[in-house]
């Protein structure tokens, strides 16, 4: 087989073998088919699509391009997971994983970093002190089969092809590709052995898929692929119009993520995304005949604390000070100034342009402009106002948290701008979309 002819292949429109696709993504994968290869593959996907049974094929050859983890040994329960597309103050993963655990699920989740103007769940957990995102694979299993939960990055042996191909996409503007999307996302979700997998697409202005047309397509796509490769996966459809939850910024969201399984605060929209996400999960898995006993399930787990000590357990055994976790809400470190906006009107908030939300908290820098940049965790909004919310001239949007005061007032203009007021009640929208299986 020649790469320049699978090029071509695509091209051209013309259907691939599984494998011509194997064989291009193992010699990309060893260095044998140059980069600008692997770029005009990337690019021909972009512009020409590939077919469900393409993208499965490309999906498998990623995932197989490195180790894979296993769970023959551990029978104790379903091994499950979720995946978010992105989103602004979207800190879902930090309470779903210890509350599936305390149901009896097995979540071994591969986590990434921020991306453009979105969080990412790894720099949330690398605000706690000592917490370690980087394990190898044997301690990533211990910790699953012991907790119940462990949140890590991807390790270098876990699908390095997407490593590899997501890098090329990123500097040859193909990231915006739902077959390449679908094989990206799921080369990870499959090589950790998950038997069930739910995916949040976010859809809405604070996402990457902004419309709903995109957002139901990119589900479709990985639903089926996930199931054609044999692990049992859903999808639903969730609002990203605006902040999910009151936080935004890494401390502070895991502030706000510890309180919701303290049970201190629960944000409306923040709980049912979560609790959509979990009961999607145990149903699917079996550990719950009904929605309604999932919910259940999960309320207890909440109630009876074994939710928050899962966490503490996850922490602790990644490195984490028990100390620092269990007083974290009380000691996290908090930034040098924090100040509060005003709404310059009276009114209801009806819309909130949320993607700027995101790019003021890379503006405080608690978010990249490069990969290598070091973060700075304490930065970031609290109290953020919700669509529907009464204010006026004394009422906070939010508070910014900064350690520069000069980028204080920049900042706060631009929640001026993305927070518009009118002067009648928004109609609401719900949270959850729509449900893709």
């Amino acid at each position: 087989m020649l790469p320049q002819e699978i090029i071509r292949k695509v091209r051209n429109r013309d259907k691939l073998t599984a494998e011509e696709i194997y064989f291009f993504i193992n010699g990309m994968s060893k260095g044998e088919i140059a980069d600008i290869q692997a770029a005009s593959f990337s690019m021909a996907v972009f512009l020409n699509g590939l077919s469900e049974e393409e993208t499965l094929a490309l999906t498998c050859a990623m995932r197989d391009s490195g180790e894979q983890i296993t769970w023959q040994d551990m029978d104790k329960g379903p091994i499950v997971d979720k995946h978010s597309t992105g989103g602004v103050g979207d800190k879902v993963s930090l309470m779903l994983a210890p509350m599936l655990a305390a149901c009896g699920a097995f979540v071994p989740m591969i986590a990434g970093r921020g991306l453009g103007h979105t969080g990412g769940t790894l720099d949330k957990l690398e605000a706690i002190a000592g917490y370690t995102t980087t394990v190898d694979t044997q301690k990533f299993k211990q910790v699953v089969q012991k907790i119940g939960c462990a949140i890590i990055g991807q390790t270098a042996d876990l699908a390095p092809a997407d490593k590899k191909l997501y890098a090329i996409r990123d500097v040859c503007a193909t990231v915006e590709s739902i077959p390449l999307i679908t094989a990206s996302i799921l080369a990870k979700k499959l090589a950790a052995g998950l038997q069930y997998l739910v995916m949040d697409i976010k859809c809405g202005n604070g996402a990457f898929m902004e419309n709903k047309q995109s957002a139901i397509a990119l589900a479709h796509s990985i639903a089926r692929v996930a199931n054609g490769a044999g692990t049992k996966t859903s999808a639903l459809l969730t609002d990203m119009n605006s902040v999910l939850g009151s936080t935004v910024g890494n401390a502070l969201e895991v502030k706000e993520a510890i309180d919701y399984l303290q049970g201190n605060k629960l944000n409306p929209r923040l709980n049912e995304v979560t609790m959509a996400l979990c009961a999607e999960l145990l149903t699917n898995s079996k550990v719950a005949s009904s929605k309604a006993e999932a919910e259940q399930q999960l309320q207890h787990a909440l109630s009876s604390g074994k939710a928050y000590q899962k966490f503490v357990e996850m922490a602790v055994s990644l490195g984490a000070d028990k100390e620092i976790v269990e007083n974290y809400v009380k000691s996290a470190p908090i930034a040098k100034y924090t100040k509060a906006v005003y709404a310059q009107q009276e009114g209801y908030v009806a819309t909130i342009d949320t993607r700027t939300v995101g790019l003021g908290v890379i503006m405080l820098g608690g978010g990249r402009t490069t990969p290598e940049q070091k973060i700075n965790y304490t930065t970031g909004f609290s109290e953020f106002c919700q669509i529907g919310d009464k204010v006026d001239k004394k009422t906070p949007l939010c508070y910014i948290h900064a350690e520069d005061e000069a980028i204080i007032k920049p900042v706060a203009d631009m929640i001026h701008q993305a927070v518009k007021i009118n002067p009648q009640p928004p109609k609401q929208t719900p949270v959850i979309i729509q449900k893709i299986a």
